[in-house]
């Protein structure tokens, strides 16, 4: 990180911050709901179907098999195959539409992290690990799979189940149900202690699985591997490894038992409770209460026992529900994140972008605590003319160039192109209108020609090809097996420094911007590479508007306008000969640099 950027904050510790609201959760299926009526419909229909066959099997019984009616027997029978196969018909529909729901909404979950996480500010990335942002979109949403396209259809499936077969189970016989209904509460009240345990787990859980995504990310990148090996630390990081995963296998453990105890005692009571039917019917029956016919005790029983799965699974559902607001509260915190950079309500768009930029007293601060990083600076780049800027490390060079693009906005002053501030123009007239070359390079794992398509996807081969030969590049391309579709290599790790440098030159040609930045472009290469590279960026900057940040001073001689910043303060400006004259800051600089420079490079 260079020494003027910022700093980021992390958000505060997740167990810090108020559970997630459900009526928050539940707006994101409202674009569904048409489909979510259907699949109510259908729970409703197959809970009516199964309460049905207890009712067929009393009658056949206490009627059709005392009887010998077999005609009545057959139809009976039939209804409960029936039965059988629309509910199954009944849960094959619904499964299907109410798992198509639940991808839909993760679908719109994951985009909108995605999309928020494009709108933040550079020091949210210059501060935040790769593989926690990674964790959140893939293991975080990953992890409520279940939630969104099962659980809420199961917790509407299971309840009307419920309340169907407790209906159905009254019309048997309410002492009998009284009595199957006695340790609801406290099979509640063991639920929801199950569930706030889990989700206190899985909040750790999730916060372990980032860690480990994010020591991945880091350790088996190119850039990590190198380091690793050239470090001899390759066995300390498997060390490290290990730890991270042997304290996710124990948090793993913890969140698969806890409460399984609990959760059992409850499913030993409920198999156990026809037994306690049986015996309380043949109490009632000794003492001289009223005898229960043996259809209605078979058919309360079944009941009872048709009441188990759903009454288990809707306590199981809740358990999970608290589980998984600790994954929707971690999504949550990135859709609340604050967006400071926005467009205007009535942005100004440009067809034609002349490219003159002024700097109008500008003043910057990445915080209150760090003090100002810019202060006072008044700078004029006329159209199509050259501006370098230079100064000591942490002078705010590079953070002068970050406010033209707007990767962050000034917080006095303004930044303006052709007259207008920045921040009154729309983004897409923005990112036509500036360019920028840095000096560190990043390339896709895709082809030449795809990152080259990066800056124009509808550029022709033709274009592609004139700009690689503008930035001096075509040829080695053309030398290369398979040209312009050679795979470029993670981060472009199979080219040099200077010929990832020209790449990224063609990629700007072809975006074709009238206002161009060069951040320190030419800093890590080294002399002759540099003067390769320095040769296309010459053809870039041709009629351009160009802000160049450069350490080394040999790139900036030729430049229309040099300006020193000291401090954040704007301490010298002219031209190269004039700044010379002065033999101020400029030219002790130009001394420092020109002893620096190798004999003979």
């Amino acid at each position: 990180m260079k020494p003027d950027e910022p700093t980021w904050t992390p958000p505060p510790d997740d167990t810090a911050q108020p559970p997630a609201e459900l009526r928050r959760i539940l707006r994101l299926f409202r674009p569904y709901r048409g489909r979510l009526a259907i699949v109510g419909l259908l729970v409703g229909a197959s809970s009516l179907v199964s309460v049905a066959s207890p009712f067929l099997l009393r009658e056949i019984l206490d009627t059709a098999l005392p009887q010998g009616r077999t005609g009545l027997l057959t139809l009976l029978a039939l209804g409960m195959i029936l039965t059988a196969v629309m509910n199954s018909v009944f849960g094959v529909l619904q499964t299907l539409i109410s798992t198509t729901v639940g991808q839909r909404v993760m679908h719109d979950l994951r985009t909108a992290v995605y999309a928020q996480l494009q709108r933040m500010p550079l020091a949210f990335f210059t501060r935040t690990r790769t593989g926690e942002v990674q964790s959140r979109i893939a293991n975080d949403i990953g992890g409520m799979q279940a939630t969104v396209t099962s659980t809420a259809t199961s917790l509407v499936s299971n309840l009307t189940a419920v309340i169907a077969t407790v209906v159905a189970m009254l019309a048997l016989d309410w002492r009998l149900t009284v009595v199957s209904l006695l340790l609801l509460p406290v099979f509640v009240w063991i639920s929801r202690r199950v569930g706030r345990e889990r989700k206190k787990i899985t909040t750790q859980r999730q916060k372990q699985m980032a860690a480990m995504a994010a020591t991945v990310t880091e350790s088996l990148s190119v850039s990590g591997i190198l380091l690793g090996r050239t470090m001899g630390r390759s066995d300390s990081l498997t060390r490290g490894f290990a730890e991270e995963s042997e304290r996710l296998v124990d948090l793993e453990v913890r969140s698969s038992m806890a409460g399984r105890w609990r959760m059992s005692t409850i499913g030993i009571v409920m198999a156990a409770m026809p037994a306690v039917i049986y015996w309380a019917a043949g109490m009632a029956l000794q003492s001289g209460g009223p005898a229960v016919s043996i259809g209605t005790l078979v058919a309360f029983v079944s009941l009872q026992q048709g009441l188990f799965r759903p009454a288990v699974s809707l306590l199981s559902t809740g358990v999970q529900m608290q589980t998984s607001l600790a994954l929707f509260q971690r999504i949550f915190e990135y859709l609340d994140l604050t967006v400071d950079i926005t467009e205007p309500e009535k942005p100004v768009h440009l067809d034609t972008i002349r490219g003159e930029v002024r700097f109008e007293n500008v003043d910057f601060s990445y915080d209150e605590k760090s003090g100002p990083t810019l202060s006072g600076v008044d700078v004029t780049v006329p159209a199509g003319a050259g501006l370098a800027v230079v100064g000591p490390t942490g002078s705010g060079k590079s953070t002068l160039s970050y406010l033209v693009p707007r990767l962050y906005d000034v917080t006095g002053g303004r930044v303006t192109i052709d007259g207008i501030d920045v921040r009154d123009l729309d983004f897409d007239t923005l990112a036509r209108a500036v360019g920028v070359v840095s000096q560190e390079t990043y390339l896709f794992h895709a082809s030449v020609a795809e990152n080259l398509r990066f800056a124009k996807p509808d550029a022709t081969d033709e274009e592609i090809e004139a700009a690689a030969r503008a930035a001096q590049i075509h040829d080695h391309i053309a030398s290369l097996p398979d040209g312009y579709d050679t795979l470029v290599g993670e981060r472009g790790y199979r080219f040099s420094g200077g010929e990832k440098q020209r790449l990224a030159i063609a990629r700007t040609i072809l975006r074709d911007p009238p206002v161009l930045i060069l951040d320190e472009a030419t800093s890590a290469l080294d002399t002759r590479t540099e003067f390769a590279v320095q040769e296309a960026i010459d053809s870039l900057s041709a009629g351009r508007t160009t802000i160049t940040i450069a350490h080394r001073l040999s790139t900036v001689r030729d430049a229309d306008q040099i300006v020193v910043l000291d401090g954040g303060r704007t301490a010298e400006r002219g031209t190269h000969e004039e700044l010379l004259q002065q033999d101020g800051r400029y030219a002790a600089l130009v001394r420092r640099d020109t002893e620096l420079t190798p004999v003979g490079g």
